[in-house]
């Protein structure tokens, strides 16, 4: 993998955790006073709902086809930790990056 895409995406995978989940965490701690009250919103929890069958549908498939040596059980906890936004780039760079570093140290020592 290449600087580029690593950089690339970190970055996207930064924006995901800090933009989209941080609003989500801002309002739920400003205008809910619980996660409970805020899933009752109808518009709340059919995002939350889109979103748990979305990181499901993944790991369902990550299961079956694994791209690297971080499994499916990590995308699930980056996925509830930073929402998909930030899940997907994120565990796709764990898996490139050990595989890239895998690739470089064959050809040194080739």
């Amino acid at each position: 993998m290449t600087l580029r895409a690593r950089r690339t995406l970190l970055s996207i995978a930064a924006f995901g955790l800090f933009v989209p989940n941080g609003l989500f965490i801002h309002f739920t701690l400003t205008r809910f006073s619980s996660f409970a009250e805020a899933a009752l919103h109808p518009l709340a929890l059919g995002f939350i709902i889109d979103a748990f069958m979305a990181t499901a549908l993944l790991a369902w498939y990550f299961a079956k086809h694994p791209i690297g040596r971080h499994s499916w059980t990590t995308f699930v906890l980056l996925s509830l930790a930073g929402g998909l936004g930030f899940s997907l780039p994120f565990y796709y760079y764990l898996n490139k990056r050990d595989t890239a570093a895998e690739e470089r140290h064959h050809d040194v020592t080739s």
